[in-house]
């Protein structure tokens, strides 16, 4: 069967492929005119967190299941409510875990046999302002809460610092790549390609922080200490040069 050019204007009202069109859809890269050097560069710049968050729970033992959750919500209601008055906001103020366990007794060659129940609620407060935190956590422990977890420092807005710290890495990566091509006895001819492999806002890893609260310290009158200390903003990219 003999295809003419009447056959071919049908292939083409009807959107078949063509050599030319997949040709086209084809990416073509030139060629590059020289050495392509790739290194990786991690900017950084120092802040002090000015969020800390803190999980403050109750921890209550029962006979029943029902009875340590009824003690449990009972003493929660009363930490909320010092949170509350310490003029901590809604917003900042969430529920991080609520549980109930059967408490068990253990011998040898025997079933372990339910003692008891414990009841465990926890919030996380977000406290924006970190000098006031300790004297906040203090009253918490008034009000009933006995576990307490943190702090978390972080940044409440990280992007000034995150655009600071990618300056700081194009920098090194520029640094990095002169230091390549003048040991190879080139030079830097131009910057190919950036690309951001990662970023850290100064949330984690957290630096040692001091947290303390103790009995002894609602005794002697001293509040509890919390120190945001600096963090480190962190952003890693891997940047394409070309050398001649």
């Amino acid at each position: 069967m003999q295809v003419g050019s009447k056959g071919i204007l049908v292939g083409l009202a009807l959107g078949l492929p063509t050599l030319a069109s997949a040709q086209a859809m084809t990416p073509v890269q030139a060629p590059v005119d020289g050495t392509v050097l790739e290194v990786s560069a991690t900017g950084r710049v120092v802040r002090a967190p000015d969020v800390a968050t803190v999980r403050a729970g109750v921890v209550t033992q029962g006979a029943t299941a029902a009875a340590a959750l009824q003690d449990n919500a009972t003493h929660m209601a009363q930490v909320i409510a010092s949170v509350k008055s310490a003029g901590i906001a809604a917003r900042d103020l969430s529920t991080s875990n609520v549980s109930l366990q059967p408490q068990y007794r253990y011998a040898d060659n025997q079933p372990p046999v339910i003692t008891g129940y414990q009841a465990t609620n926890s919030v996380s407060v977000k406290f924006r302002d970190i000098a006031r935190s300790g004297a906040v956590l203090d009253a918490l422990v008034k009000a009933g809460t006995n576990q307490i977890e943190g702090p978390a420092m972080s940044l409440a807005q990280p992007d000034a610092a995150l655009d600071a710290a990618r300056a700081d890495a194009v920098k090194r990566a520029q640094a990095r790549a002169a230091l390549y091509a003048q040991a190879a006895g080139m030079r830097v001819e131009r910057m190919l390609s950036i690309n951001e492999a990662g970023e850290n806002d100064g949330g984690s890893p957290q630096p040692p922080v001091m947290f303390r609260v103790s009995a002894m310290s609602a005794r002697d009158g001293a509040s509890t200490q919390v120190l945001p200390g600096e963090t480190d903003v962190t952003v890693t990219i891997n940047v394409r040069f070309v050398l001649k």
